[in-house]
């Protein structure tokens, strides 16, 4: 069973990746406010701890393995949980695994001296051989692959406090920065995508609530302590940004702003040493996505929701082999098209937390349908808290796609990712009638 300080510490690792790294280039960039951006961190901050409130009731309440597919199909039944399936194959999980690898990549190149802007095939070379190396080694045996995500362990946690405090230390630093450069955002859309983006993963809540010693009393602390720890750190690492160069500078470092804050402060071996730090935690992120990822499809199967080839092991490792194939196929597909870090985040981002408001949704229906049933962990400031959950994350998605059709070369990827996502009713529907026995 968990404890508080075990619940907190889950949390606070799986949510923090690669987003408080490379999104402040792209805020810096694309916002341009430093009080917006701040703003931007603390909004999406306080409406993923909604979220995650929301997501701990029907974890303690339907504590199976499967998480966010199995409150779909208590709410709105198997239908829903086929096209959360369908979307989580071949839509986020593959959008999220190649982001992850596009990220390395650009790292990788990095540190091997590849400046920034170099010929359009380098990264995604790159991170579509790291995708399908790592899909490879967790083929062969989850414990193999286990063992790459405990040797990560706590490294992007380590970095992200060094990062603070150098940020600090810099040479000619000052928080005036922060006041020159107010007057006016840009684009909230691309900000409410890169914040998003550094905050997904506190949904993994869910995983743990049915595993909590004494939820009813844990659950609270564990997410309000998460959550705040996390929005203190990204706040508290943005500040240090501001203070450490004015947010015009930060809008030059496709390099990397935190690479630049080491460089300058302890040389090129301070900025090669946080590249390093930084490409371990993505490395650590990346596997995990591809090692945890797969037993979704896997359990729907197994459920008789999806397909039944899914479903089966792998003969000799045991693993779930068709689901990790599909997932780095895609993700290799997405890298290759869209070949751009922001892009791939974005497209993401529109179409998982679409669905995670059909999550958080679940919570008012199932009180309405199922009263009776006992719930050890109940979100407080009920129905408050689930709407605006929903209400902050309709605005934010809204202003994304908003953002991404009005730019000067229009991006409609996320509304392609929403088609696809969409042709999984039809799909279940078709599936459905093909299986059904005469």
């Amino acid at each position: 069973m968990i404890g508080f300080w075990g619940g907190l510490s889950l949390i606070v690792g799986i949510t923090i990746g690669s987003g408080v790294f490379r999104k402040p280039y792209t805020l810096a960039r694309d916002v341009g406010d430093p009080y917006a951006i701040l703003g931007l961190w603390v909004f999406f901050g306080l409406v993923s701890l909604c979220g995650a409130l929301a997501v701990a009731e029907l974890g303690s309440m339907l504590p199976q393995t499967g998480g966010v597919y199995v409150y779909l199909r208590a709410a709105y039944g198997d239908a829903a949980a086929f096209v959360f399936g369908w979307l989580y194959l071949l839509v986020t999980t593959p959008a999220t695994i190649g982001a992850l690898g596009t990220f390395f990549g650009e790292l990788l190149l990095g540190l091997a001296g590849v400046a920034p802007g170099g010929p359009a095939w380098h990264v995604p070379l790159v991170a579509s051989l790291t995708i399908v190396a790592l899909s490879i080694v967790n083929l062969l045996g989850a414990r193999l692959g286990s063992a790459v995500q405990m040797a990560l362990t706590g490294i992007k946690v380590s970095a992200l406090l060094l990062l603070m405090l150098a940020s600090f230390l810099t040479p000619g630093g000052a928080f005036s920065h922060i006041h020159a450069a107010a007057g006016g955002a840009r684009d909230l859309g691309s900000g409410a995508a890169s914040v998003i983006w550094a905050y997904d993963g506190w949904v993994a809540v869910s995983m743990i609530a049915g595993e909590v010693v004494a939820p009813e009393r844990l659950m609270r602390r564990i997410i309000v302590a998460g959550m705040a720890v996390i929005v203190l750190l990204y706040v508290g690492a943005n500040v240090g940004y501001f203070y450490a160069m004015p947010v015009e500078v930060m809008a030059q470092q496709a390099g990397g702003v935190p690479q630049k804050i080491l460089g300058d402060l302890f040389g090129p071996m301070g900025a090669a040493l946080m590249t390093g730090a930084i490409l371990c935690s993505v490395f650590g992120a990346l596997n995990g996505n591809i090692l945890s990822k797969p037993r979704v499809s896997y359990a729907l199967a197994r459920d008789g929701l999806s397909f039944p080839f899914l479903g089966r092991a792998h003969p000799r490792f045991a693993t779930p082999h068709a689901a990790i194939v599909i997932h780095a196929v895609v993700a290799c597909v997405l890298v290759s098209t869209l070949r751009d870090f922001d892009k791939l985040t974005t497209y993401f981002i529109v179409v998982e937390w679409s669905a995670l408001l059909f999550a958080v949704g679940a919570v008012l229906v199932l009180r309405f349908r199922q009263p009776a049933t006992p719930r050890p962990f109940r979100t407080p400031g009920y129905p408050v808290v689930p709407l605006l959950f929903i209400v902050g994350t309709v605005v934010g998605l809204v202003a994304i796609v908003r953002g991404e059709i009005d730019k000067a070369v229009p991006n409609y990827s996320p509304l392609y990712g929403l088609v696809l996502a969409a042709c999984g009713w039809p799909v279940y529907w078709i599936w459905r009638r093909l299986a059904r026995p005469e």
